[in-house]
């Protein structure tokens, strides 16, 4: 796993090993980015369920001004830290040991651009469903500025944007198995 564009461009991203963390693979990231185009630039970014932070990391890499990276598992949050040291990014990205689906792991402020991550179990559990969905509802319409937005990775065919009441602006691309959900940010009360 590297870093695909910008400034680290080509740097080799540390993984813990076995199957605990699912690092989003290269050419899937790249399509999302490619996808994201100038978002990215100057955004203040949100990685949930960071792992090694490929996606956050990856945006600091583009041009993103700032990164909050929530993870709690301690293998990954090892090789996250270990990444960030690697590419001399502390300044910019805040490594967040904490629970990614409880708000005060999120910080202060409004985000342009939120990675929502998720181990697939989560998902595809019913009784840890119902709070991802509640999360994701809460980043839309408390944690986004005007024009940001979520990604949100899920296996093919496990989400509807249905499912969020009312279904928001969104976008959806599928590579092979995995499905990303680009979710707009839902317009505040009285705009």
């Amino acid at each position: 796993m590297r870093i695909i564009a910008g400034e680290h461009r080509g740097r080799i991203l540390k993984a813990p090993k076995g199957m605990g963390t699912r690092p989003m693979l290269d050419r899937v990231r790249e399509a999302l980015f490619s996808s994201l185009g100038t978002r990215v630039e100057d955004a203040r970014v949100l990685d949930l369920f960071a792992g090694t932070g490929s996606l956050g990391l990856e945006s600091l890499s583009r041009g993103a001004g700032s990164a909050r990276l929530v993870e709690s598992d301690r293998t990954a949050l090892a090789a996250l830290r270990s990444n960030v040291a690697m590419l001399d990014l502390a300044e910019r990205a805040e490594v967040v040991a904490g629970d990614a689906l409880e708000p005060a792991a999120w910080g202060e402020g409004a985000y342009d651009l939120v990675f929502f991550d998720p181990p697939y179990p989560l998902l595809a559990a019913s009784h840890t469903r119902g709070r991802l969905l509640e999360v994701l509802e809460t980043l839309l319409s408390e944690r986004l500025t005007p024009r940001g937005c979520v990604v949100f990775h899920t296996p093919r065919a496990a989400f509807s944007a249905d499912e969020l009441s009312p279904a928001p602006e969104h976008r959806l691309r599928e590579y092979g198995t995995n499905a990303l959900w680009t979710l707009e940010a839902r317009a505040s009360e009285g705009s």
